[in-house]
């Protein structure tokens, strides 16, 4: 008797956590996806640069968002590790770089911006390709690699709800249509 009440409370619990999970992240059409990433010399011929393209549809909830006039971020995120057998992998670099994704009703113009730098565009899909399009990001001075070692380097696009106001940092916490995010992509570099 008492094993079938447990049995059934289990039910209970199982079905009621899978209704409050909801769908997992699209990994499908919907997701931001590393299509092709490689590393470079830099123009000045001082470090590395990465360029990379991004497949980055924009959900319905998401666009309805910016036509409203809430700002996106999108952070661009870069790590280089160098692998060792004997301990941890040796971490040499970590950065990000985010972008401002914004409409302005007035203008009737999308504003993508990076460090104070902004580009206007006339529609919304022009400023997605320009943003899908990573070229000549500087991640690395020359000194910091060493010729001929072999390193890892990881590279994903993510949209940063940290930083959207305030109000809708408290809806995207159990909603799990603002989890856009590209799985990590591995580059193998050799300077």
């Amino acid at each position: 008797m008492i094993d079938r009440r447990v049995r059934a409370l289990v039910l209970v619990a199982v079905f009621w956590a899978a209704c409050l999970a909801g769908p997992g992240p699209a990994l499908g059409a919907d997701a931001i996806a590393v299509r092709a990433a490689h590393i470079e010399r830099s123009a000045a011929g001082d470090g590395w640069s990465v360029s990379a393209d991004f497949q980055l549809p924009l959900p319905a909830r998401q666009e309805d968002a910016i036509n409203r006039g809430v700002p996106l971020y999108f952070t661009i995120d870069f790590e280089l590790t160098r692998p060792r057998w004997y301990w941890w992998n040796e971490t040499i670099v970590q950065t990000s770089r985010t972008y401002r994704l914004s409409y302005h009703a007035l203008t009737r113009q999308y504003r993508l911006a990076l460090d104070g730098l902004a580009r206007s565009f006339e529609s919304l899909g022009e400023a997605l390709d320009a943003l899908s399009r990573l070229r000549g990001w500087k991640v690395l001075e020359a000194a910091q690699v060493q010729d001929n070692v072999e390193y890892e380097a990881r590279l994903r696009m993510r949209l940063d709800t940290s930083l959207l106001p305030m109000p809708f940092q408290v809806g995207t916490i159990a909603n799990r249509d603002w989890t856009l995010q590209a799985e990590w992509k591995r580059i193998r570099f050799e300077p």
